[in-house]
């Protein structure tokens, strides 16, 4: 349970932290780009780092990897399924989750089946 709270504090502090840089700077699009910064996974590697050691902070790295590679697969593949094949939202996102669960296990697969 602490493990989780620190992650709340620490990663809602360092999205602030972010949130108030992409308001300080120019131009604003800054500001998104600061705002999705990856704050809660920075604070779970810290947590992971702490508690278990650099190997299994390793292991969740590359897991966060995997993920988000899938992700921006997921994201292409719902615009052009929206865009190109003019499928509705929910179709669309629902046959974009099998190109994502493929790529996902298909790097931790490659990254040795662990996470």
């Amino acid at each position: 349970m602490t493990e989780y709270v620190v992650r709340f504090v620490l990663g809602g502090a360092v999205v602030s932290l972010f949130a108030m840089l992409g308001d300080v700077l120019r131009p604003k699009s800054f500001a998104g780009l600061f705002g999705a910064a990856p704050s809660v996974a920075l604070a779970t590697l810290g947590i992971a780092v702490c508690r278990h050691g650099a190997d299994y902070a390793g292991l969740q790295g590359r897991a966060m990897i995997a993920g988000a590679v899938a992700l921006a697969v997921y994201s292409f593949v719902v615009c052009q399924l929206l865009i190109r094949a003019r499928l509705r939202a929910a179709p669309a996102t629902l046959l974009s989750l099998v190109a994502w669960l493929v790529i996902v296990f298909g790097l931790l697969a490659l990254s040795g089946g662990q996470a």
